[in-house]
């Protein structure tokens, strides 16, 4: 069955793939009903990769937001759109797999790097799913300049034929019904809520949209720092694994308060720390770059504030200091999943 094909006809040439996605700034708060034009549509921002599904005429391409090809990566999804969407669409939505009742990453991102031959397995074993919010393209022809409610519409109608995987996100423009959302998802791994105004056209490279992530308060060890014993610019937050004690996460970087309060708990390391003198600046403390890592006592108890989106137990995104917990030791902490 093809997935491809060269030129893909009928479509406007900056819809052929690859495809400017329409992206979202953070914000703190919740925007009010009418705070974008046309009011506000409210969404669920879902923890996957962004995906275009580009329909052809006679084949499917996904691609992500940074431009590359994924078809490859989520034969599952392809196949779906390829038998369910007609040719000449264009849909921008979030790809993700479900791991019981909760979304999973760490799955997500073994289809990055699982060779081919062993792609059809890892689909069968942890299907993908998709999650479309947004018609670009129908028939063939372009839908961007058209406002938000119209594509929805439009982008409804489409999908009361689907069946999974391909699926609607849920839309409303009710603001408690959309915190309502971002509290009782937040178990699943949704990541919080994403506003659109309901007159306006897609905008693709433009962050017209707002998001807000839900944040909830949870504790960590105190495993060492960025910077000096008395003045730590962040912390580096530690749980433990089968008595192992690993890195979850960091914050971003503390105040002066903040600082002066973690540095009044710190205790310098003894030689059996597990936790190596230097740790990568990128995500999950890897990445080219390292800075020097001062490693401390694992005895303080901070809370921090984080999001939703959680890999294997370890925070994908920056944490934020609260305060040192110094009721709690560290074993009352939760252990890393």
């Amino acid at each position: 069955m093809p997935f491809s094909a060269p030129g893909l006809p009928g479509l406007p040439p900056d819809l052929a793939g690859p495809v400017a996605v329409q992206l979202a700034k953070p914000v703190r708060d919740l925007p009010t009903g009418d705070a974008l034009p046309g009011g506000c549509r409210y969404e669920p921002k879902w923890d996957g990769y962004r995906l275009v599904v580009v329909r052809g005429a006679t084949g499917t391409r996904l691609w992500s937001k940074q431009g590359r090809d994924l078809t490859d990566r989520f034969p599952d999804v392809a196949a779906a759109a390829l038998a369910q969407v007609p040719a000449g669409t264009v849909l921008d939505g979030e790809v993700v797999v479900w791991n019981g009742e909760r979304l999973d990453f760490g799955l997500l991102q073994r289809r990055l790097v699982t060779p081919p031959s062993r792609m059809a397995a890892l689909a069968a074993a942890h299907p993908a799913s998709y999650v479309a919010f947004d018609l670009l393209a129908a028939g063939g022809a372009d839908q961007r300049r058209r406002p938000l409610r119209s594509r929805r519409a439009a982008l409804e109608e489409l999908a009361g034929r689907w069946v999974p995987p391909l699926q609607l996100s849920p839309v409303t423009a009710d603001p408690a019904e959309a915190r309502q959302w971002a509290a009782d998802l937040r178990p699943l791994g949704v990541e919080g809520v994403v506003a659109k105004g309901a007159a306006t056209r897609y905008a693709g490279g433009r962050r017209e949209w707002l998001k807000v992530k839900t944040w909830d308060t949870t504790e960590v060890v105190a495993g060492g720092v960025i910077g000096t014993l008395d003045g730590p610019g962040q912390l580096v937050a530690g749980r433990y694994r089968d008595g192992e004690l690993v890195v979850v996460g960091r914050t971003g970087p503390l105040t002066p308060a903040q600082s002066a309060e973690l540095a009044a708990v710190l205790t310098p390391a003894g030689e059996d720390h597990p936790w190596p003198e230097r740790i990568g600046t990128g995500r999950f403390g890897g990445g080219r770059l390292s800075v020097a890592l001062t490693r401390v006592e694992p005895t303080a108890v901070v809370e921090v504030s984080a999001d939703a989106a959680l890999t294997a137990g370890v925070f994908r995104h920056p944490l934020r200091f609260v305060r040192v917990r110094r009721d709690l030791r560290p074993e009352d902490v939760p252990p890393a999943d």
